[in-house]
């Protein structure tokens, strides 16, 4: 019983004497080695672009082809070729020096004749402007405490306008520590205040009451419906505005241009007058001529 009490203290000072010896050098990894080689990998992550079939990758008879509108407008639409062989499609590819792009894989395929590049970039911005306009709202939170003074709250109500106008909702919480709950009425007081202060009363409205959550009193706080109208019938005024403004300029400029038509439009108008005085003189001639005439022959009556 001893040896066997012996020897269990003898080991673990005979395994950490020898453990050296049992594990090669080579084998010792060390253990900033070792989390090195298990980490992420260094850089950022590579993006395989996923391109669509064009060209030669179509491998169906016949293509319903369209090719970008030679028109100015950036919005005008894509105009229609019609349905051809693909072998045509090609053809018609490689002498306008620009790829064949399988746009929608239906029954006939719809294919683009557009360069690669500009396809890809015209899809990414398409893709962007579709993610902006719909941009979810967020909430953003406006901390305070009940005795908050007058310079710290005016930042605290500036920010919340902001988020506001933004379109985002914004919730409002005063913080209570310790023995500063007993005062938890003066929380309830400073919001209501907060929220019908000059310019948030304006953009925003209370979705309900203020309510108590642990420490700390809060109440969301909403853009109103009436102020995103009102902001949209100006935003479409001042479009208006400058559509007006831009016409005028437009007219401007073209009437500059009419003065060096007068002079031709003055001739025309002279040589229109001189040829009215000509023929008014020519009548004159006539009527002068009937007269004389018919005094000649009166003369023969009463004398011949």
């Amino acid at each position: 019983m001893q040896f066997i009490h012996l020897l269990l203290v003898l080991l673990p000072l005979l395994s950490s004497s020898f453990s050296p010896f049992l594990v090669p050098s080579s084998h010792r990894i060390s253990t900033s080695l070792s989390i090195r080689r298990g980490g992420k990998p260094r850089g950022p992550l590579r993006t395989i672009e996923v391109k669509p079939p064009m060209n030669s990758e179509i491998k169906t008879p016949t293509v319903r082809v369209t090719a970008p509108s030679t028109s100015p407008d950036s919005k005008a639409k894509d105009e229609v070729l019609g349905v051809m062989d693909t072998s045509e499609a090609l053809a018609l590819a490689r002498e306008r020096s620009v790829d064949l792009i399988l746009i929608n894989d239906g029954e006939i395929p719809v294919c683009k004749l557009v360069e690669y590049s500009k396809w890809r970039y015209m899809k990414e911005k398409k893709a962007k402007e579709v993610k902006k306009n719909s941009k979810s709202t967020e909430v953003k939170e406006v901390k305070m405490s009940y005795k908050i003074d007058v310079g710290d709250l005016n930042v605290r109500r500036k920010n919340a306008l902001k988020f506001l106008k933004q379109g985002n909702r914004v919730k409002l919480s005063v913080q209570f520590k310790g023995r500063e709950q007993s005062h938890i009425d003066l929380g309830y007081k400073l919001l209501s205040e907060f929220s019908e202060s000059e310019g948030i009363k304006e953009w925003g409205v209370m979705d309900g009451k203020p309510k108590r959550e642990g420490r700390q009193v809060s109440v969301m706080m909403s853009v109103r419906a009436e102020r995103v109208k009102k902001e949209r019938e100006l935003e479409k005024a001042e479009e208006r505005r400058l559509k007006k403004l831009e016409k005028m300029k437009r007219e401007e400029e073209g009437g500059e241009e009419e003065p060096e038509e007068e002079p031709k439009a003055q001739e025309e108008a002279k040589s229109i007058d001189v040829a009215e005085l000509r023929e008014d003189d020519e009548d004159d001639e006539e009527d002068d001529e009937m007269e004389i005439g018919a005094e000649d022959k009166v003369v023969q009556d009463l004398f011949g």
